[in-house]
């Protein structure tokens, strides 16, 4: 038996107290297109359910935030959404701005209700321009998408906030089960959507309330102050030549982004995905809290980075930005994918999204290069006057082995093609790349 739009309210926040209801225009016997029985269907979901409408909409507090919150009832016509449904959501957003409260959308909805028509279809404009207004304000947005969340519920509040969580096994997806194809439905799954990278985190509901509020802690806990780069974790000599370097960054051994994560923060959540079908298991985005200040972080792992992985990386910078917090960047990876499949999902067009979003980033953007920069795919990551690098890393135009094929040299001169490349952590500070050289 699915969950109670109200116990789903109570069991993830305290203190809740319900908006009022916006007062319903005149549309005539059974609705705005006079579907026969409409009336009586609205009267026994009001009956079995408590409820006179599929949301209940209100604010409450999620540990010590307080958000608005609008939750689907799904036992009132299948959570679907129609005219008055679309007066309660545009309601709640418009409290939300005048509060200056996040939204919390508890999802759990068919779509939009047949016995209405496009009045009822175009409610998703509405809650889009509601949704729109709310992103202007600089005031985040997070789904919970229950089961099942299909249609204009997802495709509006469920897959266009900014974080999307997930309970385990729900069906989640654009097409209904009555109206898509027959066959395999496992793309219809919430665990479908978190490996094609529309949804952030599955959330067991035992652990919701928990997960929402260090989430609503962490998009309203910015400061608005650079984050300082991380201390080194790894070698602190600096190398002799630039061979050495190369090899100090490429060794096994050194720290990668993980170990400087879980050191810079004392906790923190990743988001995952960029919104358009791929996952970088190669880059960790996400937001942490470092001595009760926010800062998000994007973070390369020392592998050739995706199209995915710029286009995340892309997002978190772009969402961070408009939310004020200040984004930490951590460079290590050999250069972008370039391979065919990586030409087909867009690298090009990728990397530039990173490139545009760090340069017309509003909030500081802090840079720490802590192994491999190579070429762009690393550059997109950085930003032009804050960025360190550690004494284990190098920042190159390209590979030391690429830069000698390029210039038609023997596999033998690749340690001197690293040389001439000026590629060591103290060149970069003389050539005014680097700021500096940070230390344990």
């Amino acid at each position: 038996m699915r969950e109670s739009a109200r116990s789903v309210i109570g069991s993830v926040c305290s203190g809740f107290t319900e908006l009022p209801v916006p007062e319903p225009e005149e549309s005539g016997v059974d609705g705005p297109i006079g579907w026969p029985g409409y009336d009586s269907a609205r009267a026994r979901a009001a009956e079995r359910t408590g409820e006179s409408e599929s949301v209940v909409c209100g604010v409450g507090k999620f540990g010590g935030t307080e958000a608005t919150v609008i939750a689907w009832e799904f036992g009132f016509l299948g959570g679907s959404l129609g005219r008055r449904t679309g007066d309660r959501i545009e309601a709640a957003f418009e409290r939300a701005r005048e509060l200056g409260t996040p939204v919390v959308s508890m999802i759990a909805t068919g779509g939009s209700r047949m016995q209405e028509g496009m009045a009822a279809l175009s409610q998703l404009q509405r809650i889009a321009r509601q949704a729109a207004l709310t992103r202007a304000a600089g005031l985040p947005q997070v789904a919970v998408v229950r089961d099942p969340t299909t249609g204009g519920g997802w495709a509006t509040l469920g897959a266009g906030s900014d974080v999307t969580l997930a309970l385990p096994g729900a069906q989640v997806g654009f097409a209904g089960s009555r109206v898509r194809p027959s066959g395999d439905a496992s793309a219809y799954t919430a665990e479908a959507q978190l490996a094609s990278g529309h949804v952030d985190q599955i959330v067991p509901a035992a652990e919701l309330g928990e997960r929402l509020g260090r989430w609503l802690s962490l998009l309203t806990g910015a400061d608005g102050r650079p984050a300082p780069p991380p201390s080194a974790l790894g070698a602190v000599e600096l190398p002799p030549d630039g061979w050495s370097a190369v090899r100090a960054a490429r060794a096994p051994s050194r720290p990668r982004a993980e170990s400087y994560l879980d050191g810079y923060f004392d906790w923190r959540e990743d988001i995952s995905g960029d919104r358009c079908g791929g996952v970088d298991p190669g880059v960790r985005c996400g937001f942490g809290m470092r001595s009760g200040v926010t800062v998000a972080y994007a973070a390369q792992c020392g592998t050739a980075t995706l199209p995915s992985g710029f286009r995340t990386a892309a997002r978190l910078i772009r969402l961070a930005d408009r939310l004020g917090i200040p984004v930490l960047t951590l460079v290590d990876t050999p250069g972008a994918a370039n391979d065919a499949a990586a030409e087909r999902a867009g690298a090009g067009a990728a990397i530039a999204e990173v490139f545009a979003a760090v340069a017309g980033a509003r909030v500081p953007v802090t840079t720490l290069v802590i192994g491999e920069g190579g070429s762009g795919g690393a550059l997109a990551f950085a930003h032009p006057e804050r960025t360190w690098v550690t004494p284990d890393s190098f920042f190159s135009v390209t590979s030391p082995e690429a830069a000698a094929s390029i210039l038609k040299r023997a596999p033998s001169e690749v340690p001197e093609t690293a040389n001439q490349l000026r590629l060591r952590p103290q060149d970069l500070v003389e050539l005014g790349i680097a700021r500096g050289i940070v230390s344990r």
